[in-house]
């Protein structure tokens, strides 16, 4: 979903940068995120910036660390970052794949917080089943969450789309083709891409505008 269906630059990478920088005094440059999301094993922003923080010499609780991570992205409600983040998909894209596809999302997001920006961003287009974090024991790069939307649609034909390392592996474990995400005004943009290929993506797109020449040649 992150990085595919939103544009998540000034929502969670912002939040992993203002909590950083609040318990370490330092603010974590964008590039440096993306060097730990390239390295794998690190979908989960939480866990992320905690580690970003411990690395910096600062111990602190984790659930400290998630506490005010979570006061910044969700804020009071109407002043979260959350609400920064911006719908990638060109209008009538997914009308047309809704047409011949079934429509499905396992995230790293709780699962509320998914439904939330879908029923904010593209509240006319259905996505089921949503699958979050909190629906699963074993998180991304873990197979698990595509296993069950698999185990639910029973598909003929389907694919995996993300923009991470985590997303390919994800993907690669669930026998699932993957489709690999990698912006152009990503700072490790040759990294990433690099890194995709060598998961193994059947293609690599700028954003999700460029998806029906990969399933609807």
């Amino acid at each position: 979903m992150d990085g595919v269906l939103v544009d998540v630059t000034e929502s969670y990478r912002e939040t992993i940068q203002r909590t950083v920088e609040h318990f370490t005094a330092r603010r974590i440059s964008r590039a440096e995120i993306q060097d730990w999301k390239n390295h794998g094993g690190w979908n989960d922003d939480w866990a992320l910036s905690h580690r970003l923080i411990t690395d910096a010499g600062v111990q602190m609780e984790y659930q400290a660390v998630v506490d005010y991570f979570n006061s910044i992205f969700h804020g009071n409600g109407s002043d979260g970052l959350i609400l920064r983040e911006r719908w990638i998909a060109r209008d009538g894209l997914f009308e047309r794949l809704a047409e011949k596809f079934q429509l499905a999302v396992f995230t790293g997001r709780l699962r509320w917080e998914a439904e939330l920006t879908l029923k904010r961003c593209a509240p006319h287009l259905l996505f089921a089943p949503i699958v979050g974090a909190d629906d699963v024991t074993r998180p991304k790069p873990a197979p698990e969450g595509l296993l069950k939307i698999c185990d639910e649609c029973r598909p003929a034909q389907h694919w995996y789309i993300g923009d991470t390392v985590d997303d390919a592996r994800c993907a690669r474990e669930a026998n699932a083709p993957f489709i690999g995400i990698a912006a152009p005004s990503n700072p490790r943009y040759s990294e990433l891409v690099d890194v995709l290929k060598a998961e193994k993506a059947v293609a690599i797109l700028d954003d999700i505008n460029q998806i029906e020449r990969v399933v609807m040649p």
